[in-house]
């Protein structure tokens, strides 16, 4: 185990300088070993750290960059309704898929196993027109039936 009184007032001094640089602990434990001779483990470099006071500086923060806010794109309206199923349904349903609505607007759906129906917008709020409404049920029942469940 290295302790740090075995080291001079310059490299003391050194050590102390290069910190103030900016220099991290594995950078200490290499300007030693190159400039000194010294080799220690760097373990031993935090303890030496520790026991000499020195005070090593936050890596400089980077700039944040300034990230344009990304806007989600709008739905394209179609004109018709879409829906189609999932290969493996998610769980905690029996079958579930993916609808399209007339104005662009989509959502997942799913009927559980008591056949209760669930539609989870990808818009917050989303509320569909009830002629879409009566065109989804009907092509979910559609896509029920061609499957035979």
């Amino acid at each position: 185990m290295f302790s740090a009184s075995k080291l001079s007032d310059d490299q003391k001094s050194a050590l102390h300088a290069w910190a103030a640089e900016g220099a991290s602990i594995a950078d200490l434990q290499k300007r030693l070993k190159d400039q000194f001779g010294i080799a220690i483990t760097y373990m031993d470099a935090r303890f030496m750290v520790l026991d000499l006071g020195i005070e090593l500086q936050d890596a400089p923060k980077e700039s944040a960059a300034v990230i344009p806010e990304v806007v989600p794109a709008k739905p394209v309206p179609t004109g018709v309704v879409e829906v189609t199923m999932d290969s493996l349904a998610l769980p905690g349903a029996l079958i579930s898929g993916k609808v399209s609505f007339s104005d662009g607007e989509t959502a997942i759906w799913m009927l559980d196993q008591y056949g209760r129906p669930g539609l989870d917008p990808d818009t917050v709020g989303y509320r569909p027109s009830p002629e879409d409404i009566a065109d989804f049920q009907k092509q979910l029942s559609e896509l029920v039936r061609a499957k035979g469940i």
